[in-house]
């Protein structure tokens, strides 16, 4: 997470939210060597206490999980460059603005038998979000189908034991400077989702 306290105001709820609505990230552990890293959506319960995924069977993850381990699962929202031209101001330089959020906790694969109720929770979660298109179901792959895929992953739970933030969106500049990159970043960003980060720079989610 950046030192800068000032990117670091979100509370633990809205740090939670942000990574609940987005989903996915970057699973990272460390077990005998260079860290271990896996992109993967995830469930994250409501009081923000676990994390729930799947890994492929063959995952180096996976494998590493004959007892808990330690890691972090990082969550990536928007981001882009920010031209110092777009401050209005003398003596600045360039940077990146994004947000960030970070669970930290154990993680532990779980009995087989949960895999198939955290398929069907992990894609209603997604399928409820393209409405009005009827949500895809496991029911609608034959049963012979499922069972054979089902085989190549495992389920996993982290245990959520701390959630922190960085939301660097200029808040150490004058508002109207910030209102500026805003601007600019919003017709000229370079980065992933600007619009929204240009949105977010102004505090107004649009």
């Amino acid at each position: 997470m950046h030192p800068n306290q000032a990117f670091r105001k979100a509370t633990t709820c809205e740090n939670a939210e942000f990574a609940r609505s987005r989903g996915f990230g970057i699973l990272a552990v460390t077990a005998g060597g260079a860290p271990m890293l896996s992109h993967i959506p995830f469930l994250l319960s409501e009081d923000n206490k676990t994390a729930e995924f799947h890994l492929v069977r063959s995952n180096p993850i996976a494998r590493a999980l004959n007892s808990p381990l330690q890691a972090r699962l990082a969550v990536s929202g928007p981001d882009g460059y920010v031209s110092p031209d777009w401050y209005g101001l003398d003596d600045q330089v360039p940077t990146w603005n994004y947000v960030a959020v970070h669970l930290t906790g154990e993680i532990e694969r779980r009995p087989q038998e949960e895999l198939l109720d955290l398929l069907d929770r992990q894609s209603a979660m997604f399928e409820d979000q393209l409405y009005p298109k009827p949500p895809w179901k496991t029911d609608k792959v034959a049963p012979d189908a499922l069972e054979k895929l089902m085989r190549m992953i495992v389920p996993c739970r982290m245990r959520v034991d701390a959630i922190d933030g960085t939301w660097k969106l200029n808040q150490n500049k004058p508002a109207e400077a910030r209102e500026g990159a805003a601007d600019n970043m919003k017709a000229y960003g370079i980065g992933a989702d600007t619009a929204l980060l240009s949105a977010l720079m102004r505090g107004v989610v649009e």
